[in-house]
């Protein structure tokens, strides 16, 4: 049970009725994703090399995850195929806070697909399967401010849920100093305990805390961890074949 502004909302359930209604062939979960406001860098040199960092650090760190590794297609987007729902938004998340930590913003949708043709196990391109087009359609909206966003196959109706969480998240990310965001994203993706924290940062536990504390740390951990609840059960459909 997790509360969104002041709404209490069971996402546990939700997830295992969408798994209940899954009839999928070859279900896959892609990733796709794409830079914020890329043309606006200073150096497009930085941008592309600390891009592409990011992106290799992601696959090698999820490669057991991943079916088709996260590939840079044309200019600032990305895109992947990976087993399941909960690895995908890890994926995704993962590589929005790494990016983070370069001041470089992204966007992504996690989608639900059937895949219709082989694996490529090298690069993410070059296959066809059910859902593509909604997931593509769901990133390529620009006027949504919201870094995080969901597609799929049969239930339609999970994935609103699931963007307002994922928009609160966006709004407490966006919000944090360069402080805030170091503390947190090492605590966040790292791990790393205040303790450490404290220690690499020359301050103390408490200066920690207080940090993570005005960061939203705990707020947004929930909200982190209620997506990740309601992921662990997948969705299913066969709308029209589309091209990756």
């Amino acid at each position: 049970m997790i509360s969104i502004r002041g709404v209490l909302v069971d996402v546990s359930r939700m997830g295992a009725s969408v798994m209940s209604e899954a009839h999928l062939e070859n279900p896959l979960i892609a990733v796709m994703g794409d830079l914020v406001a890329s043309e606006e860098a200073e150096s497009r040199q930085e941008l592309h090399r600390d891009f592409n960092a990011a992106v290799d650090t992601i696959n090698i760190k999820y490669n057991k995850q991943l079916r088709s590794p996260l590939t840079i297609t044309l200019g600032d987007e990305f895109q992947g195929l990976a087993a399941d729902f909960p690895s995908a938004f890890d994926i995704a998340h993962d590589m929005r806070l790494t990016l983070l930590k370069q001041d470089i913003f992204c966007r992504f949708v996690v989608g639900q697909v059937d895949l219709q043709t082989p694996v490529n196990p090298d690069r993410a391109w070059n296959m066809m399967a059910d859902g593509l087009a909604e997931a593509r359609a769901r990133l390529e909206d620009k006027a949504d401010p919201n870094a995080y966003r969901f597609s799929f196959l049969e239930d339609q109706r999970c994935a609103p849920l699931l963007e307002v969480i994922g928009a609160a998240m966006t709004d407490i990310e966006e919000s944090w100093t360069s402080t805030q965001r170091a503390y947190l994203i090492s605590r966040v993706l790292d791990g790393e305990s205040v303790k450490d924290i404290a220690a690499r940062h020359n301050v103390s536990a408490r200066t920690v805390y207080n940090v993570l504390g005005l960061a939203g740390f705990s707020l947004y951990d929930r909200q982190l961890q209620a997506i990740r609840s309601f992921l662990k059960g997948e969705g299913g459909g066969a709308p029209e074949r589309q091209g990756l």
